[in-house]
């Protein structure tokens, strides 16, 4: 586990959590096909008197091998394995054979089969361009299960759109902002031809303020509201 750690850090970091669940995802897939192709090889040419895929092995090390394949194909500098100082990209040769010398138990097919699994993602990934078709699932896949919260979500941020207003803030020279608006002479604000008082400072709609699409540009009233007092209302409106 400490393993995969340190390799999905690097990975996933580069590559994006998409394309890197779609290679772990494929890399189980290549790294087992890879390994009973291996077994049954190893049946037809040698004649085992048991099949090795007739033998229960369980882990994660195969992929974990095909992993180390990947993250090091473009290196170029050195690596130590166990105390012995190998070229980076050659590390994962070197520790299949380190590591069946000291656990003789290991599945050493099983590596070997990761290994190869990950040569060939990397020359299946270099000749082809584009979402390879495992990412193009993996996407859809998150999309669909996401979906709920990308629809709450949604929902959310149309009610806040709502709840912060509908109308506009200028002093503009045309009076009509669109049909059903009317404009408040007090404060400017653009309000729905369904409200009886402005939205944004609470004067309400009388004769001389303001104007909609069935009526003209009002006359400036001569008692418009103090700047103080505008302001006030503004406060006390969207405290």
């Amino acid at each position: 586990m400490m393993s995969l750690l340190w390799k999905g850090i690097k990975l996933e970091t580069s590559m994006g959590s998409t394309e890197f669940a779609s290679m772990v995802f494929a890399l189980i897939g290549m790294s087992q096909g890879v390994t009973l192709l291996l077994a049954k090889s190893l049946l037809f040419f040698c004649d085992y008197e048991r099949a090795y895929y007739n033998e229960y092995s369980v882990g994660f090390s195969g992929v974990l091998f095909a992993l180390k394949v990947v993250l090091n194909s473009q290196a170029e500098d050195y690596s130590s394995v166990y105390g012995i100082l190998v070229p980076t990209k050659y590390a994962a040769w070197a520790e299949l054979v380190l590591v069946q010398m000291f656990v003789p138990n290991a599945s050493f097919l099983g590596h070997l089969g990761g290994i190869l699994a990950g040569i060939l993602y990397m020359k299946l990934k270099g000749s082809y361009s584009g979402s390879d078709p495992v990412t193009l699932a993996v996407r859809g896949v998150t999309r669909l299960v996401t979906w709920p919260l990308r629809f709450l979500n949604g929902m959310v941020r149309s009610r806040r759109r709502r709840i912060t207003g509908r109308g506009r803030v200028g002093r503009g020279e045309t009076g009509i902002a669109g049909p059903g608006i009317w404009r408040c002479q007090s404060c400017t604000y653009d309000n729905s031809g369904w409200l009886s008082a402005c939205e944004m400072c609470g004067s309400g709609r009388a004769r001389g303020n303001g104007w909609s699409l069935n009526q003209g540009p009002a006359l400036s009233s001569s008692n418009d509201l103090p700047i103080d007092e505008l302001r006030r209302r503004r406060v006390e409106r969207f405290s």
